[in-house]
């Protein structure tokens, strides 16, 4: 079995081919062959060594939390799952860094945390929605709920968690500002849901953001951290939202708390997906929602670019360099 590893932490360079054998699936456990493998932000994050809670990884490590796939063969007291079935997976019960391995062209994986591939969901739009699509919707559902008259902020607009949380925002009637790095992003994240964009290499966009929405923002939703989180408190109306659900800049540095007291009352929220759909039932209702929202036309899913999965280097650079928009896939 071939798969991507890590040995070490480091640029996209310390990614290397790695030969396996696979054993059997054990008892509740499935065998997957992978057909369309999602790269997101938390894979480079892991690579290069950032955000463990406690020890870090046990070298060697094949990263990725998302893919979809056939069902090769099941283990003893596999009930649910037979040879054949269409499924696909966001992480397998943990944290993110925790039990990666989807950077590999077949894989054991425990039978509980699969969801079903209905007939009108393809395998490559599976593998680029399952983990962003879940990730907005633990922003949509357990942070802040857009509702006409609010007006959203979302960094990160043409990336793939950013575009869904824009369009899922503007199908819940609010106004969404979007930050993008390039004339190309803007127009990507004016097609996927922004009604305004903002050039934050080009112009302030706090300043522009109090242009744009002079009584305050309802919520922010940050994907990049380190460089946006803090200075969008300046952009917030009293008691709104602040959310930051990735690190594609760096983490944000620590702050004092009463900060969120002087600029407005603000309420911060850090989500995990992985507890918003944390059994079987929750992430199959919260799979169908998405599924819903694809076949309504609310939610459009963009596969920006393919890459071998021998190539997963080259999409890590890619992407860690901004080159991308949407959904980034790996192909075995």
């Amino acid at each position: 079995m071939q798969s991507i590893a890590i040995h070490r932490h480091g640029g996209p360079e310390v990614l290397e081919a790695l030969n396996l054998e696979l054993p059997p699936p054990a008892p509740r456990q499935v065998r997957v062959r992978h057909t369309a493998i999602g790269l997101n932000f938390s894979d480079i994050n892991v690579r290069n060594g950032g955000f463990y809670l406690g020890r870090g990884p046990r070298f060697p490590v094949i990263l990725g939390n998302e893919a979809a796939g056939v069902v090769e063969a099941v283990g003893a007291e596999v009930t649910e799952w037979r040879a054949g079935d269409r499924v696909a997976y966001a992480g397998t019960g943990g944290l993110f860094f925790q039990d990666t391995g989807a950077y590999a062209e077949a894989r054991n994986l425990p039978a509980d945390c699969l969801v079903r591939l209905p007939d009108d969901i393809d395998d490559r739009q599976a593998a680029a929605m399952l983990l962003k699509g879940l990730t907005a919707s633990v922003v949509i559902h357990r942070c802040h709920r857009p509702q006409p008259g609010d007006t959203i902020l979302v960094h990160a607009a043409a990336s793939g968690v950013g575009s869904l949380l824009a369009q899922w925002s503007r199908h819940l009637g609010a106004t969404v500002i979007g930050t993008v790095g390039s004339q190309a992003k803007a127009e990507f994240a004016h097609a996927h849901g922004c009604d305004h964009t903002i050039l934050y290499r080009q112009e302030d966009f706090v300043a522009a953001t109090k242009q744009l929405a002079p009584q305050g923002l309802a919520a922010v939703f940050d994907g990049v951290g380190k460089d946006t989180f803090i200075p969008s408190f300046d952009c917030m109306r009293p008691f709104g939202a602040v959310v930051n659900y990735g690190n594609a800049s760096g983490p944000v540095p620590p702050f004092d708390l009463m900060l969120l007291a002087q600029k407005g009352c603000l309420a911060l929220h850090r989500p995990g997906f992985g507890f918003h759909a944390i059994t079987p039932e929750t992430r199959a209702q919260a799979c169908g929602e998405l599924f819903d929202l694809v076949r309504s036309g609310a939610l459009k899913v963009e596969v920006s670019r393919t890459y071998a999965l021998a190539d997963a280097a080259l999409a890590h650079a890619d992407v860690e360099q901004g080159r991308t928009v949407g959904s980034v896939l790996l192909i075995p």
